[in-house]
C-alpha cells in the first residue's frame, strides 16, 4: 500500500517518532493512523523496557497548583542527561504527570511500593466478600488477582489510566517518551497536598 508523505508527517507530529518507523507502522496498519499509533506504542514500549534499568541522575522537580488553589503537587521525574531535562517535551511530560497526580490522587508510584500489610488487608477483604459463595479456592484466588490489579490501577500512579488519554497508563505514557528520547525516565517521588487532607 502506498503511504502518502503528509500522512507520515501527521503521524510523526502526533508521536514524535522517526519518519521511517512512522511509515512502517502506517503500512502495517494499512493507512489507519489510530492503529499505527497503537503499533508504535507497542514497539516503543518494548524498546523502552531495555532502557528502564539505566541510571537516572538528572531530571526536574515539577509543580502543579490546581486553579482553585486547594490542591498542589510536587513531583520529581528523573532522566539520564541534562540535555533531555531541558527539553520542552520532557518538561511538558513532568507538568502533565503533576497534573495527573492532582486529579487522580495516587498513593504510591508502583505496585512494588505498596506495603505487604496493605496487600494482605486487601486480599482479606476480598476473601471475606466471597467466603459464602461456595466458589473453589483456586477460583477465589483468580478473583483476588483480578481485584488486586484493579486496586493497583486505583492507587498506583504508573498503573493509573492517564487522565488526558485513558487508553494508556502513566507507565505507557512514560514509555513512549523513553522511546522518543532514547533515555530512561523515572518518577522518583511525589507529594500531593489538598486543603484539609492529611
Amino acid at each position: 500500500m502506498e503511504i502518502k508523505a503528509d500522512l507520515v508527517k501527521q503521524l510523526r507530529d502526533r508521536t514524535g517518532i522517526g519518519m521511517m518507523e512512522c511509515k512502517r507502522a502506517l503500512q502495517e496498519a494499512e493507512g489507519d493512523i489510530e492503529k499505527a499509533i497503537t503499533i508504535l506504542r507497542k514497539k516503543g514500549y518494548a524498546r523502552a523496557k531495555d532502557k528502564m534499568s539505566r541510571e537516572t541522575t538528572e531530571g526536574l522537580v515539577g509543580a502543579y497548583i490546581h486553579t482553585n488553589g486547594k490542591i498542589g503537587v510536587l513531583v520529581e521525574v528523573n532522566c539520564e542527561t541534562d540535555f533531555v531535562a531541558r527539553n520542552e517535551e520532557f518538561q511538558a511530560l513532568v507538568k502533565n504527570i503533576a497534573m495527573h497526580i492532582a486529579a487522580a490522587n495516587p498513593r504510591y508510584i508502583s505496585p512494588e511500593d505498596v506495603e505487604e500489610e496493605v496487600i494482605e488487608q486487601e486480599k482479606e477483604i476480598i476473601r471475606e466478600q466471597f467466603k459464602d459463595s461456595n466458589k473453589p479456592p483456586q477460583v477465589i484466588e483468580k478473583i483476588i488477582e483480578g481485584k488486586l490489579k484493579k486496586f493497583y490501577e486505583e492507587v498506583c500512579l504508573l498503573e493509573q489510566p492517564y487522565i488526558r488519554d485513558d487508553k494508556i497508563t502513566i507507565a505507557q505514557l512514560i514509555a513512549t517518551h523513553i522511546a522518543k528520547f532514547g533515555e530512561n525516565i523515572q518518577v522518583k517521588r511525589f507529594s500531593r497536598f489538598e486543603i484539609g487532607q492529611y
